[in-house]
């Protein structure tokens, strides 16, 4: 099946050759690829006066984190054990109304960790997008423009 034609008004007929250092092709590449955008798209919203929008995925390797992980899936394994038990018809009794209690106590205590963790994580997030705008705003050639 052919490509449908495109209205003559959104036709782009016209061309702008511009040439670029290594550096700028680089800076302009990366944010393109961090836009999910062709180049050409990329460019001409720069020209065009619109923002792409630009997006950073930050990893983090924590081993609190690894440890928290493993300690839900515990939590989740012991969750699944005591549901067995009562589906099986198991006696609802004091000793297992206390460990109930005590999972959702864990579970609550690493809720916290967790916040914690990602309020963390935010606010280096949030540092080092002041330190990218701070640097836009003096110029350093290092910085990549959003």
């Amino acid at each position: 099946m052919a490509r449908p034609k495109k209205h003559k008004e959104l036709k782009r007929n016209h061309q702008i050759m511009l040439r670029l250092t290594d550096t700028e092709y680089e800076i302009i590449s990366s944010n393109a690829k961090n836009a999910s955008l062709p180049l050409a798209e990329y460019a001409r919203k720069l020209i065009t006066g619109k923002t792409p929008k630009i997006t950073y995925e930050i990893v983090a390797d924590l081993p609190e984190l690894k440890k928290l992980i493993g300690e839900f899936g515990k939590i989740g394994s012991n969750l699944n054990q005591i549901a067995r038990y009562f589906n099986s018809g198991g006696i609802h009794s004091q000793e297992m109304r206390k460990y109930i209690q005590q999972g959702i106590a864990d579970i609550f205590e690493m809720k916290h960790e967790v916040l914690k963790m990602a309020g963390d994580l935010h606010s280096l997030s949030a540092e080092l997008s002041s330190i990218q705008k701070g640097a836009a705003a003096h110029g350093h050639p290092k910085t990549y423009h959003q």
